[in-house]
């Protein structure tokens, strides 16, 4: 659990809102808030179906970051896990990052 809400304060600029436990944490950054839950949580009980929540798919939250490269450059030494390398278009630059969970999280520098 610690290492999924540092990921997030470390990295993306959230701050801790609150703390259940040590299985809970929800995070904010502006007007976003992210429940990040271990496995001992309510979370990870199987659906009526018999899924089971798991990461990745290509749905992502996106977080602006001032100097995208500086940013990328500095999480990769830290070991974070990306997808993609920097790709830029008329609307900015942006990569997929991997939270420690597996989850993408674009990082996106407007033009």
């Amino acid at each position: 659990m610690l290492r999924k809400q540092s990921f997030y304060t470390a990295h993306l600029g959230f701050e801790i809102a609150e703390q259940w436990g040590p299985y809970l944490t929800i995070v904010k950054r502006d007007d976003l808030q992210l429940w990040l839950s271990g496995p001992q949580t309510s979370a990870v009980r199987p659906m009526s179906d018999g899924r089971v929540p798991e990461p990745g798919g290509w749905n992502r939250i996106v977080i602006e970051i001032e100097n995208l490269a500086q940013a990328v450059d500095t999480m990769k030494r830290a070991g974070v896990t990306f997808r993609n390398e920097i790709i830029s278009g008329p609307g900015g630059s942006q990569t997929l990052a991997e939270d420690p969970s597996g989850n993408p999280i674009e990082l996106f520098e407007p033009a």
